[in-house]
């Protein structure tokens, strides 16, 4: 039974019903058969390190991620590693998200705008794959989303101090957590410049956004020394602009809809610069470096279903006029057809083969394989991962190559001796389990110890198990005999 908006107003309140489907959305199908890919992989083996291991390993790697693990730690520690503990607070931020959203949507737009943006949001194929994902890209969403509620707060006229220095406070936490989100800040400003804000709301936005940028500078200016991070980020070419490009021609039909003016606060004048600036801001850095990743602006997705909201809440009023006895199953309606319509993309974000790859069940085939005495190898070193994420299918196995662990040289694969001496261990071994990425994955061999590796298994070694699933391969060699 489909309840009328205003029913369901005085039920409870109205973002109760986006968070709790935003959750059922994030909780279906969570453990995605049991698999781990490789970010998330990175996120579970620090997780399990301690605070000082972890400190440790940010002075040489992944600083710009230091918040989400030390958070990821403690969530460890109290719970235990486990799928569910990996991906709740990423469910828990959509969802908080969501909820944010609607209340926007239903200040600027009316309630059924703020109800369809609210339920749009955990539908949009982005943000199902990140809402259950083990990274911080929801949890500075979240944020974002927060951030934005509080400055429209703010613009309505109840904004007080304590919402000013919550604003400056979430935003410098989005930053620690991924300081990209800062291209949020432009898209607020250019709120303000649309909404004709007075002198002393910008005279305190800036000093909370100073404050904020002050805070997450360190960080900011330490992580460029750690830039190689992201050296594999390929180039912005053209192709990779029609997704954006497709996200504005429909936010511009949204802002289109809601029939925006200059010097009004509307959904317009917030989702549009929302969901804009931040896609064309990473652009421009891109032009710069290579940084275009969907992912680094994914809170953008608000300005999105903002502007679906209200072009479903004008949609609703038109039809009102002439339909009133529709109106209240217009937006039931319109969810239910997206929600079967994007039910292949719901199905196959929560499985397996939506990501490149799957460490846990490497480590299954590691398990079966096995044999005592046996040593082991992985190409390249990152694959390392499987065995950190799963330490107990490794038991009994010797990493020749190792010369000091992930965890004692604060890196996230560790780090292995020169080539030669690999070469020679591998000599001296009978079989040697391969860990490395399925043929499909796989990118070209270009370290040198990889190409040893590679190559000593191809001339003095032959194949006599190969297992390949999920993105990963496991290949058992015996030795061919002593060399003349």
């Amino acid at each position: 039974m489909i309840c009328r908006i205003s029913v369901l107003r005085r039920c409870l309140p109205m973002w109760v019903i986006p968070l709790l489907w935003t959750l059922a959305l994030g909780l279906w199908g969570i453990s995605r058969q049991h698999s781990v890919w490789r970010d998330e992989a990175a996120t579970w083996q620090v997780a399990r390190r301690s605070a000082g291991e972890i400190w440790h390993m940010l002075g040489q790697v992944d600083a710009v991620h230091g918040l989400y693990y030390l958070l990821m730690h403690v969530l460890f520690e109290c719970f235990g590693p486990g799928t569910t503990v990996l991906r709740l607070p990423s469910v828990l931020a959509v969802a908080a998200a969501a909820a944010c959203v609607t209340v926007i949507g239903h200040r600027l737009a009316g309630a059924r705008a703020g109800l369809a943006a609210g339920l749009a949001l955990g539908l949009m194929p982005t943000v199902q794959f990140y809402l259950q994902e083990g990274r911080p890209y929801a949890l500075v969403m979240a944020g974002s989303a927060i951030s934005t509620l509080l400055l429209v707060t703010v613009l309505q006229g109840n904004g007080r101090a304590v919402h000013w220095a919550a604003y400056g406070g979430v935003v410098l936490v989005c930053a620690l957590l991924n300081w990209l989100s800062l291209l949020l800040l432009p898209a607020h400003w250019a709120t303000l410049m649309w909404t004709k804000a007075e002198r002393g709301v910008w005279a305190r936005w800036s000093a909370a956004v100073t404050a904020a940028t002050a805070g997450v500078l360190p960080l900011i200016l330490f992580s460029r020394t750690q830039s190689e991070q992201v050296s594999w980020i390929p180039p912005l070419t053209w192709h990779m602009l029609i997704g954006p490009a497709v996200l504005l021609a429909i936010g511009g039909l949204g802002t289109l809809l809601d029939r925006p003016r200059a010097g009004r606060l509307s959904a317009a004048a917030v989702g549009l610069p929302l969901l804009a600036v931040p896609q064309l801001g990473l652009i421009v850095l891109s032009l710069i470096q290579p940084l275009f990743l969907d992912r680094y602006v994914m809170f953008s997705m608000l300005g999105l279903t903002l502007l679906i909201g209200a072009a479903l809440g004008a949609a609703v009023r038109v039809v009102g006029r002439r339909f009133p006895r529709a109106v209240p199953w217009l937006v039931p309606v319109v969810v239910g057809v997206a929600v079967v319509a994007l039910l292949p993309q719901s199905l196959a974000k929560r499985s397996p083969a939506s990501r490149v790859d799957d460490v846990l069940s490497a480590a299954v085939n590691v398990r079966q394989l096995k044999k005592a005495g046996d040593a082991v190898v992985f190409i390249p070193a990152a694959r390392r991962d499987t065995e950190l994420v799963s330490p107990d299918a490794f038991v009994g196995l010797r990493d020749i190559a190792l010369a000091q662990s992930p965890t004692a040289s604060g890196t996230l694969k560790g780090e292995e001796t020169d080539p030669e001496r690999i070469r020679t261990a591998m000599l001296e071994q009978q079989r040697i389990l391969l860990v490395t990425d399925a043929p499909e994955v796989a990118r070209p061999i270009s370290a040198k110890r990889d190409i040893m590796k590679n190559a000593v298994l191809q001339e003095d070694f032959k194949v006599v198990a190969d297992e390949q699933v999920r993105g990963r391969r496991v290949t058992v060699y015996e030795r061919r005999g002593q060399r003349p």
